[in-house]
């Protein structure tokens, strides 16, 4: 079976990035794919990355040893910030070769990586590098999370053409239901989101999260 790493993002920050990464690597083992996910780095704790919690949880299994050992989330910071200024103020530079390590030690066991970044595409992982540029080096195919509140239209659409323009292929769109929007926008939202990844992204897959988890 062929080896596959997702970058997993959002339209912007708490718009459901965990719920929809956890619930699609339930997903994906559900089909028979060994599959495991992964945190760029996690800000606002301590120890094992929270949002690696929140997968597992989903997924409805425990910690596994590369949690425990750090390479599912090799850099965890206290500070809930960007993840370049949680690593400016513990001075822990975040080293990418670090991170692709981890990612190497896991496909080694895995098949699957659903590789879930902190924010939206645009964050910064250092003054030089964003999190798109990261993702679009590697080539990972982009999982992007949207939801029907005012404004996730242009959000969408933006985080789709940065993502066009770097050369980043889009695997899903994950529309996220709750918590409930506006019923009149949001119902508008998910047409024009849907209709709009039909016709100018026709090879990607369209997935909704109906309710909280």
């Amino acid at each position: 079976m062929q080896k596959q790493v997702y970058f997993v993002s959002g339209i912007d920050t708490g718009i459901g990035k965990s719920i929809a990464t956890g619930l699609y690597a339930k997903e994906l083992a559900a089909t028979g794919r060994r599959v495991i996910t992964q945190k760029i780095v996690q800000t606002g704790c301590q120890g094992i990355a929270e949002d690696i919690q929140t997968h597992r949880r989903l997924q409805g299994i425990g910690l596994t040893e590369h949690d425990r050992n750090g390479s599912t989330c090799p850099y965890v910071f206290a500070y809930p910030c960007s993840p370049h200024l949680a690593a400016e103020r513990e001075q822990r530079p975040i080293d990418l070769k670090t991170i692709d390590a981890a990612t190497q030690t896991l496909l080694q066991s895995y098949d699957t990586v659903l590789f879930e970044g902190a924010g939206g595409l645009m964050v910064p992982l250092n003054r030089e590098q964003t999190l798109l540029d990261f993702a679009a080096e590697r080539g990972y195919p982009l999982v992007l999370v949207t939801s029907g509140r005012l404004g996730s239209i242009n959000h969408t659409l933006l985080s789709l053409a940065a993502a066009r323009h770097a050369g980043l292929p889009v695997h899903r769109l994950v529309y996220n239901r709750y918590p409930a929007a506006d019923p009149v926008i949001g119902a508008e939202t998910e047409r024009y989101l849907r209709d709009y990844l039909q016709w100018h992204f026709p090879e990607a897959e369209w997935a909704v999260l109906a309710e909280a988890t």
